[in-house]
């Protein structure tokens, strides 16, 4: 069998399943990424490359897909190199949401293509319009919006199949296409990502954190809204002068991966920092950027609270990630998180109330023997239901072999 991954940024979310596929003799794999894409083993990479556009003329409801069309013609460029090698794929796993999708039944038309459905736009109930202090719309905006799901529908239009990380990610697209989709997540390594006894987390001057310690974790790709960095921030205050010994690791890097930009060029993380700054104690409160992975997870391992906080959005790997590191989860009471917390295996609180957010926080790093039973049930969860070589590959597998009959 030879499968096709496309996605601008591989392996992302394909990366358990490559990497598994990746010692069967019967499976010959390629795949299509931009500059950023990342190589793997068993794995043919071509890159494409975005030439410098300018959309300015273009009206502003179709810009997006006007730059969604200029990277579908790279990619059927690489498409096309890639056929001219005698490369023909059985299946083709592809993310639509970059317009990435656009060529592949042109240029593939016997093949089966299974999409990535990671979420599709919508006004009502999803991130757009959740935080009234960053108000997005008017009638230009959810016109916006509407067309930000412009190649997904054609891309869902192609599609055999369609599979989704969550049940609640899945329930975004409309119904008349979540029939098509399978709920099936990639899935974590839970022997990497595992509770370590002996971790230890290194600050900068020196000092060492200890599982024990009372340690609070706040884990984003990017520090910003729709992650709740400002519900975050704004709790500081209380947890730092309630618990006078914590500190606390903020991870994560310093743009925008989703939601809106802040103003007059200024970063989220700068200001939402100055908004509390003269109310906390900045020695203990340790921004550390993006780390590598070891550092990461080490981060977990010493955790005495972890929050998590998102807006109705896509469910973050780091908040499975930290489950399966057996941290105490305090997270925002938000539709994506009804599908991992249940109550016995962390804590949800209301996205905006920061006084209920700071209360639990200090109640689980007050209290740990309490709270070990809640670790050991988000520990369980993932080992049952997200183990990558275990479970959510098998599944992927299972998925891909029955589109083939």
């Amino acid at each position: 069998m030879k499968i096709l991954f496309v996605h601008n940024s591989f392996p992302a979310q394909f990366q358990p399943l490559a990497r598994a596929l990746a010692g069967d003799s019967g499976v010959a794999m390629a795949a299509i990424g931009a500059p950023n894409a990342r190589a793997m083993k068993g794995v043919r990479l071509i890159r494409y490359r975005m030439p410098e556009s300018d959309v300015s003329g273009t009206h502003p409801f179709a810009r997006r897909f006007d730059m969604e069309c200029r990277r579908a013609e790279q990619v059927l460029y690489a498409l096309s190199t890639l056929k001219t090698s005698g490369f023909s794929p059985d299946v083709i796993l592809a993310h639509p949401g970059w317009g990435e999708t656009l060529p592949l039944r042109t240029v593939f038309p016997d093949a089966r293509i299974l999409l990535y459905c990671e979420f599709f736009y919508g006004a009502e109930g999803r991130d757009m319009g959740f935080d009234p202090e960053f108000p997005e719309g008017g009638l230009d905006g959810g016109i916006a919006l509407q067309l930000k799901n412009a190649t997904t529908l054609l891309a869902l239009s192609d599609a055999d199949r369609g599979v989704s990380p969550t049940p609640w990610q899945r329930s975004t697209f409309p119904r008349h296409f979540q029939r098509m989709i399978e709920v099936v997540h990639e899935g974590i390594d839970v022997g990497e990502v595992a509770p370590r006894r002996e971790a230890g987390f290194a600050l900068p001057d020196g000092r060492v954190l200890r599982p024990g310690d009372p340690v609070i974790t706040f884990v984003a790709r990017n520090l910003e809204p729709l992650r709740g960095y400002h519900a975050f921030m704004r709790t500081l205050p209380s947890i730092l002068e309630r618990l006078p010994m914590a500190q606390v690791l903020i991870v994560g890097g310093h743009g925008t991966s989703y939601g809106v930009k802040p103003p007059n060029g200024r970063t989220w993380k700068a200001m939402f920092l100055d908004e509390v700054a003269g109310r906390i104690d900045l020695s203990r409160v340790h921004f550390t950027g993006r780390l590598p992975r070891d550092r990461y997870l080490s981060a977990l391992h010493v955790s005495a609270a972890h929050v998590y906080l998102t807006y109705p959005f896509v469910l973050s790997w780091s908040l499975i990630e930290a489950m399966g590191a057996g941290c105490a989860i305090v997270a925002s009471d938000t539709a994506p998180l009804h599908d991992v917390i249940d109550g016995s295996n962390g804590i949800l609180v209301p996205f905006f109330d920061t006084e209920a957010l700071a209360d639990r926080v200090v109640d689980v790093v007050s209290k740990p023997r309490r709270h070990a039973e809640m670790r050991r049930r988000a520990r369980e969860l993932v080992a049952d239901r997200y183990d990558g070589a275990r479970v959510c590959v098998p599944q992927m597998r299972r998925l891909i072999e029955g589109m083939m009959c």
